[in-house]
């Protein structure tokens, strides 16, 4: 379809300009004047409204909305070990994609238009994701001692069939994820980096998000979670890497030599007081750092509004430096130092050529008046209700604020119905 969005205001490299957006299938064919051979089967009215590169949430899990407000105010142990995975493993497929498909639509009704999920339940998610028309990244969380333990084998054989399975959607592609140091063997661990260049695949991983996960690996390893990884070659595959609280120096050069994308999630890791990861100095050293919300389990949302303005605030207050993380530069967490983290080269940027992944925010708001700079607005002063429209691969999945493709009321019913368990 060719879709026409007439005189709007656009965030286009971190300054607002103004004009139309003309989409062609699922490519925006223009932005700015559209081409004069440019006809429109459905033309939206963009006048109030501004329009944004989708959002990209590069870590959550998605089946675990079901798990929101169940297990706050918790120390990290108690929480993973005494309440998360007990739930887990009382949680059925048919479950996970109820709790998959309420968080699919909490965050396109937030302006996410793509995610990486690390899950537990194979097809589950991803359909979730193709029924909404969301983009999704999957990586099966993967953990066991070594390649010779059944369950270990079993977890890698099912990604590697739902990788197949899925393999002609253009909505949902596939990274390898062992889940972390603690739950990974390193026998595990060089496996996985065998079928990763086998098969020609990245990693996503929980890194260094602990100190007791640090203090473990010297006891076990002599060496820090980081240094640990690049001692196997670990980060000879392409990676992105959650958390990253506890960094020292060298864990900072190891990552931005090796190219590792560092996915932030700020407000999960102060819930569960694993501590402030050192983004600022990330930053000087070149990493590229994205953005992620965890669960609703850890969070307890997945509006990347609100992950945008509390990083850019929390930064600040820490360093005592009120340059860092400007909202301009933590709009590229979000957008295009994600895109570039999960490998897709033509989205996070509202740009011809570009897959046609936007959000458009109605700007009839008192929290956008006076308009003096909305590209600051987005990270300052945004909430995420203002989202009215959401186009994915240049499809109309939430218009007026509203799902185009699957019941809302049904969602919500079936994940009152499943969380009545817990």
């Amino acid at each position: 379809m060719n879709i026409l969005v007439k005189n709007i205001k656009m965030l286009m490299g971190g300054e607002i300009a103004e004009g139309d957006i003309c989409i062609s299938g699922d490519t925006i064919a223009a932005a700015g004047t559209p081409p004069k051979e440019f006809t429109a089967e459905k033309i939206i009215d963009g006048s109030g409204k501004l329009a944004i590169p989708g959002l990209i949430n590069c870590h959550a899990h998605s089946y675990m909305s079901l798990f929101r407000n169940l297990a706050d105010d918790l120390t990290f142990e108690d929480w993973l070990f005494g309440s998360i995975m007990p739930r887990e493993d009382a949680l059925s497929s048919e479950d996970a994609y109820w709790g998959a498909m309420l968080s699919c639509a909490e965050m396109i009704k937030s302006g996410t238009v793509c995610f990486m999920d690390m899950h537990m339940f194979p097809n589950k998610c991803a359909e979730a994701a193709s029924t909404l028309g969301m983009k999704a990244v999957m990586t099966r969380g993967l953990t066991g001692p070594d390649r010779t333990e059944k369950d270990a084998i079993r977890r890698f054989n099912e990604h590697m069939q739902e990788r197949e399975q899925w393999a002609d959607d253009p909505l949902i592609s596939f990274k390898l994820g062992p889940h972390a140091i603690y739950t990974c063997g390193r026998d595990y661990l060089e496996f996985l980096i065998e079928k990763a260049r086998e098969t020609e695949q990245e990693f996503h991983i929980h890194l260094s998000e602990t100190v007791n996960e640090v203090n473990n690996c010297y006891k076990e390893q002599g060496r820090s979670p980081v240094e640990y990884l690049d001692s196997l070659g670990f980060f000879d595959v392409k990676t992105a890497a959650a958390h990253c609280v506890h960094l020292s120096e060298h864990d900072m050069d190891i990552l931005a030599e090796k190219n590792v994308s560092v996915i932030h999630n700020p407000k999960s890791n102060l819930k569960l007081a694993n501590g402030i990861a050192p983004i600022p100095r990330l930053l000087e050293k070149g990493v590229n750092v994205c953005m992620g919300t965890d669960s609703q389990a850890s969070n307890n949302t997945l509006n990347m509004f609100s992950e945008m303005n509390f990083a850019a605030l929390l930064h600040k207050g820490t360093t005592g430096i009120p340059t860092v993380c400007a909202a301009r530069q933590v709009l590229d967490f979000a957008t295009v130092n994600a895109a570039k983290a999960l490998g897709f080269e033509k989205t996070g940027a509202i740009a011809a050529g570009n897959k046609a992944d936007i959000c458009i925010l109605d700007l009839d708001r008192p929290q956008f008046y006076p308009r003096n700079d909305l590209a600051a607005a987005l990270v300052y002063s945004a909430n995420g209700s203002e989202v009215d429209t959401v186009i994915i691969n240049g499809e109309i999945v939430l218009e007026k604020g509203k799902l185009t493709k699957f019941d809302e009321e049904e969602i919500y019913a079936k994940a009152r119905q499943v969380a009545e368990k817990f």
